[in-house]
């Protein structure tokens, strides 16, 4: 068997064409323009990087995009100072503050400072607590969108068993309780997991999302299930830096019935789901009806 590559890239396209469409109708017809503002505080290089994508991202869909670059000596009271001016602000409906951030800030002050509906990380306790409670929220982009890939795959998931192996705030959880709310039977396993292999091996549906590379072998992988390969971790493998997953993709890939690569699996669909976000708090908060087809 050889599984079906889910190219996230085209994948993430679409999305982003879907956003655009939306975003010129929301001009046309009601004078709008969804805004996305991001807080970059320091000179961390992958982290100016993401922010650098993210305003391309968000010009290139029509949105406006509000860019905030702070020094790294930048006091709590001053970040969190701005994020109010943006909280009130009727011109930026998502606020993204780009993390990590430099040791002296409190990232869950900060991050819970932000609105809730303009969260658009969905990284505030009001949002972690109302998507656990399968109310309407603002959802992780990265989990977002595993979800989306796994209803163009599947269609409907109702009844099939999911394992996600990672308990991070930020997917693992997150990607539970959306696998929960399409009613998958969900596990969550983790490094500690006793007997990880055959935890794994029940699943229909296995999300990586551990942060250990390649700690997923195709032994592991039940054989036609849906691999959704989280992870992007840099290593050196025959003297050349090299980007791999936390699924060993050769071995999984022969046993799978789909699979995501790395890179170009579920890593463009992140900033494709920070769009649909921003696009999703925009019609929120003008009482107009969301986007289909681009929220949990």
């Amino acid at each position: 068997m050889t599984a079906k590559v889910i190219d996230g890239k085209a994948f993430a396209a679409k999305v982003r064409a879907e956003v655009a469409a939306h975003v010129a109708r929301l001009q046309e017809e009601n004078g709008l323009t969804p805004g996305l503002a991001v807080v970059l505080v320091g000179e961390d290089p992958a982290s100016q990087v993401y922010v650098r994508n993210k305003h391309a991202s968000t010009i290139e869909v029509g949105m406006a995009s509000f860019e905030h670059r702070l020094p790294a000596e930048t006091s709590e009271a001053t970040l969190l100072s701005l994020i109010d001016q943006l909280n009130a602000d009727p011109k930026v409906h998502g606020i993204l503050v780009q993390l990590p951030l430099p040791g002296h800030l409190n990232s869950e002050l900060v991050i819970n400072r932000i609105d809730p509906a303009k969260d658009v990380d969905g990284f505030h306790i009001s949002n972690v607590g109302l998507l656990g409670t399968g109310q309407k929220s603002m959802v992780p982009c990265t989990p977002l969108g595993c979800l989306m890939m796994l209803r163009d795959h599947h269609g409907k998931l109702a009844g099939l068993n999911a394992v996600v192996v990672g308990r991070s705030n930020i997917v693992g959880k997150p990607m539970a309780q959306l696998l929960l709310g399409d009613s998958c039977t969900v596990t969550i396993a983790h490094s500690r997991t006793k007997d990880l292999a055959e935890v794994c091996r029940r699943a229909d549906i296995l999300v990586a999302a551990v942060g250990r590379p390649e700690m997923i072998t195709g032994d592991m992988v039940r054989p036609g299930a849906t691999v959704i390969d989280v992870g992007i971790n840099r290593i050196e493998r025959d003297g050349k830096a090299k980007l791999v997953g936390d699924v060993h993709y050769e071995s999984a890939a022969a046993v799978a019935g789909a699979i995501t690569p790395v890179p170009g699996g579920v890593g463009p669909m992140t900033i494709a789901c920070l769009l649909a976000n921003t696009l999703t708090a925009c019609c929120r908060a003008n009482g107009l009806a969301e986007p289909k087809g681009l929220t949990a």
